[in-house]
């Protein structure tokens, strides 16, 4: 007879049985390291979840646009809402100010990456604020700067790629934008310019009133047309980069006239 301990294992007893290895003590911890590294990255998620939710919360409604661009309008003497955005206007705008405009909702991740980085090195601003980010400025925070502002754009503009189709928001931009100048708004500025109607705008003219809205004091075409026409080729080449024109059509484009004839009252 085999005498037994009570409590011991006998499997090791059975032909061909394997008693399981005790884990190493680098197993061990790279078991804790997954799980502290797993807590943590679910940590900053719910996290992450909440901020967002309480920015949401404390935004206001993107729903308020419409009514914010109609008293925008209204005060600077021009019909609202204007004409639908022509793609001689839409596309140099796209392409020099968010050429992922159709495919990002609302903002440039690889844009804010950027700007975080220059943020701790140090490097300038390189830009890269989303149309969107440009119409929650215009908007809702004219007039303001700083993080805090930074974060509140971020935020309408998610809020406002939710509400609106891409095309509303161009037409929103288009809109309230400043061109120069004086005119405000696409069919004022082109009519202010060109003395027709934005429908009629050729690309060249399309790009430069694109350009303008960068910095409408700075590159006014009719007091500084020298800037102006630096502006637009930077625009055209933006245009020939992103596939829009070839290098033939945008050698084509810089070099033609833009055909201005300014008109004080901005009326077609």
């Amino acid at each position: 007879m085999v005498w037994r301990v009570p409590g011991s294992n006998t499997a090791d007893e059975t032909p061909g049985s394997t008693r399981p290895l005790p884990l190493s003590r680098q197993q061990s911890r790279r078991r804790r390291y997954a799980k502290r590294a797993v807590i943590t990255l679910v940590s900053i998620l719910l996290v992450g979840a909440l901020a967002v939710g309480v920015l949401f919360a404390v935004t206001p409604s993107a729903g308020q646009a419409t009514k914010l661009a109609r008293a925008q309008a209204s005060s600077h003497g021009i019909a609202y809402p204007g004409p639908a955005v022509p793609a001689n206007f839409s596309r140099p705008l796209i392409a020099t100010e968010d050429h992922r405009f159709y495919s990002e909702p609302g903002v440039d991740i690889f844009a804010v990456g950027r700007v975080v980085e220059g943020k701790i090195t140090g490097k300038p601003d390189q830009g890269g604020a989303t149309l969107e980010q440009q119409l929650a400025k215009l908007l809702y925070t004219p007039g303001s700067s700083g993080v805090l502002t930074e974060i509140e754009q971020v935020t309408l503009a998610v809020k406002l790629n939710l509400t609106y189709s891409k095309a509303e928001i161009l037409r929103l931009y288009a809109e309230v934008a400043y061109y120069g100048h004086g005119y405000y708004g696409l069919e004022a500025a082109s009519c202010g310019y060109f003395g027709h109607p934005a429908s009629q705008l050729t690309v060249v003219q399309g790009a430069m009133l694109a350009g303008v809205v960068n910095a409408p004091s700075a590159d006014d075409p009719i007091d500084f047309p020298a800037q102006a026409h630096a502006r637009l080729a930077h625009v055209i080449s933006r245009m020939v980069a992103v596939g829009d024109l070839t290098q033939a059509q945008g050698a084509a484009a810089t070099s033609s006239s833009l055909g201005i004839v300014p008109r004080p009252d901005a009326g077609c």
